[in-house]
């Protein structure tokens, strides 16, 4: 018998009977996968950043230094992020492993380490956890932090409930699109994001993908996760209020006639922010994990073109260093 979407809800667009979609329906086209990968090997993509990875670790990596006790994130590197909100610890899509891969000897490897070790984490209260590609949930990260913090509480999406559960979650939050979780004075809300899923060959998309908004009594934190642009991602301000803060992606985007359906570029990332009200941001998802043909630095190269060519872009969109740390309350860096 063919597998069924135990969730399905046929008054939800983004339910299928199969699985999960996105509310536009962008799909790539037979043969694109391997036209991408024969171009990739043709062309000998990705490059390396410009003066080589040493170089590009020396200006964009630094150690993560966890202290004082304002509103405040650290970005560690592709999407994972500390975030400190009203004395909460929330870790987001937590990656420390060399590679992002099912197995050890093979997948992509880290290009930059991991900006601090899981014996430096704070206590922390929660994960929150996007979508299952292994570039954002790690298992052999996961049982790492769960040794440290046994009863740590996770935050996932749809169908992601009992995976979890099987490699030794106590507190598992499985949320559909819109559903919203009270945590510790904070509210929780998992949001839309043009993504997929896929762990193994036999189950794409069959639990969903998200983004997070935290909200505490001061202001509003969206995670976009890893997303494609999309106008229904302004439908997150519009239901739950303007957004403070931003952690937009803005890597994975080469080609972009393959990629864009899934990752934003900088200049869509930017395009979105401004549609947004120039809230403060800072990008995530580059600098650590090669995956599209795009070299390490590109991101913020384009990144740092397109905001010099927005006459109003002032100084609300930072890009931080791996390890850097963003007040939420001073709105400084470190």
């Amino acid at each position: 018998m063919a597998w069924q979407n135990p969730w399905y809800n046929p008054d939800l667009a983004h339910h299928t009977r199969e699985g999960f979609k996105n509310l536009t329906d962008v799909n790539h086209q037979p043969g694109d996968v391997e036209r991408w990968r024969k171009e990739r090997r043709a062309a000998g993509l990705p490059y390396a950043p410009q003066g080589g990875y040493d170089a590009f670790m020396q200006q964009w990596w630094q150690r993560a230094e966890i202290t004082g006790h304002d509103d405040g994130v650290w970005w560690l590197g592709h999407a994972s992020m500390l975030l400190r909100v009203d004395g909460i610890y929330l870790l987001t899509d937590p990656v420390f492993s060399h590679r992002a891969s099912p197995v050890t000897f093979t997948g992509p490897t880290r290009k930059t380490p991991p900006a601090l070790h899981i014996e430096d984490l704070p206590a922390l209260d929660a994960i929150l956890i996007s979508h299952n590609h292994y570039d954002h949930l790690d298992t052999r990260t996961l049982r790492a932090l769960l040794k440290r913090f046994p009863d740590i509480t996770l935050f996932v999406p749809l169908g992601l409930g009992d995976w979890c559960r099987r490699r030794g979650v106590r507190h598992v939050i499985e949320l559909d699109w819109w559903q919203q979780s009270c945590f510790k004075g904070l509210t929780l809300t998992a949001v839309p994001a043009q993504h997929w899923s896929m762990r193994t060959l036999w189950d794409r998309n069959r639990t969903l993908w998200c983004g997070w908004v935290v909200e505490s009594t001061r202001q509003r934190f969206w995670f976009a996760g890893d997303t494609g642009y999309t106008p229904d991602l302004m439908e997150i301000p519009q239901r739950l209020g303007p957004v403070d803060v931003a952690a937009l992606p803005v890597g994975a985007y080469a080609p972009r006639w393959f990629m864009s359906i899934h990752h934003m570029d900088p200049q869509q990332a930017v395009a979105l922010w401004q549609q947004l009200g120039q809230p403060l941001a800072f990008p995530i998802h580059w600098g650590v994990f090669e995956l599209a043909d795009e070299s390490l630095d590109e991101p913020v190269h384009e990144l740092q073109k397109v905001l010099s060519e927005t006459a109003d872009a002032g100084d609300n969109f930072r890009i931080l260093k791996i390890g850097q740390y963003l007040s939420l309350s001073s709105r400084s860096m470190i």
